[in-house]
C-alpha cells in the first residue's frame, strides 16, 4: 500500500501521517517511513542535532502496525485507535536520512482487541520494539 491507500484505512493526515507504505507478508505488517528532515518534530528536537524522538517512534511504530489490525476487520468505516504500549524500548537514534522499515505481527486478538508485537529497523540494525494494543472501533 501506498500512502493513498493507507488514507483509506488511517484516519491521519500530514503532518502527522508518518508511514509511508507497507505491505502483509506471511501474516505481518511491513511498513517503512522515510524521515526527510524537514518534520514537524525535528525543529526543536535537537537542535543542530536532529534525532526523531521516541514519542514519535511510537507513533510511526503503532500507524505501520494497526493496518494490520484493521485488516482482520471487514467493512467500511473502522478506526484503530492505540490503546496501550508495553515494553517498549530504544535501542538507537533515528536521524534525518533514515529509512526505518517497521515489522509487526499480531500476538492476540479478543474482540476489537488487538495485541501487536513490532520492531523498527534502520539498517537492519534494531532502533525500536514494544507491544502495542488497540480497539478497531467502528463499521457500523
Amino acid at each position: 500500500m501506498n500512502r493513498e491507500e493507507i488514507k483509506q484505512i488511517l484516519p491521519h493526515r500530514e503532518p502527522m501521517l508518518l508511514v509511508d507504505e507497507v505491505a502483509l507478508e506471511n501474516g505481518a505488517a511491513v511498513g517503512s517511513y522515510t524521515v526527510r528532515g524537514d518534520e514537524y518534530f525535528l525543529q526543536g528536537h535537537f537542535p543542530g542535532n536532529p534525532v526523531v524522538p521516541g514519542v514519535i517512534l511510537c507513533e510511526m511504530m503503532a500507524q505501520s502496525a494497526c493496518l494490520l489490525a484493521d485488516r482482520q476487520k471487514t467493512g467500511e468505516g473502522y478506526t484503530p485507535y492505540l490503546t496501550g504500549l508495553n515494553n517498549v524500548k530504544f535501542k538507537s537514534m533515528v536521524r534525518p536520512g533514515d529509512t526505518i522499515a517497521f515489522k509487526s505481527e499480531i500476538i492476540k486478538a479478543k474482540g476489537p482487541f488487538y495485541f501487536i508485537k513490532s520492531a523498527g529497523y534502520v539498517g537492519g540494525k534494531l532502533a525500536v520494539c514494544g507491544e502495542l494494543s488497540f480497539a478497531v472501533i467502528g463499521g457500523e
